[in-house]
């Protein structure tokens, strides 16, 4: 029994600190103090704001960022945003 009850504690573990990894989204002030490293878009259609950011920070993820700042978003049946990624 103390096994499963490590092992699950383990898992949490892992699954909270995986989280923490994602690149976050900042503000203008915030980005001011780090280095710009390109812009990344991303684009769908009928998609809630959740899942606008999400894929923001996958894609800046992929890209090595650490942090995202939205430059534009749009949302006309189908949505659209540019973000700003930093190191």
């Amino acid at each position: 029994m103390k096994i499963k009850t490590t092992l699950a504690a383990f898992s949490l573990l892992s699954v909270l600190s995986f989280g923490s990894f994602a690149a976050q989204s900042i503000d203008a002030p915030q980005a001011e103090k780090l280095h710009s490293a390109g812009t990344i878009t991303v684009s769908g259609v009928g998609t809630a704001p959740s899942d606008i950011r999400q894929a923001l920070s996958a894609k800046a993820d992929a890209k090595g960022a650490t942090a995202y700042r939205v430059i534009e978003a749009r949302s006309e049946g189908n949505f659209h945003a540019t973000a700003e990624i930093y190191k």
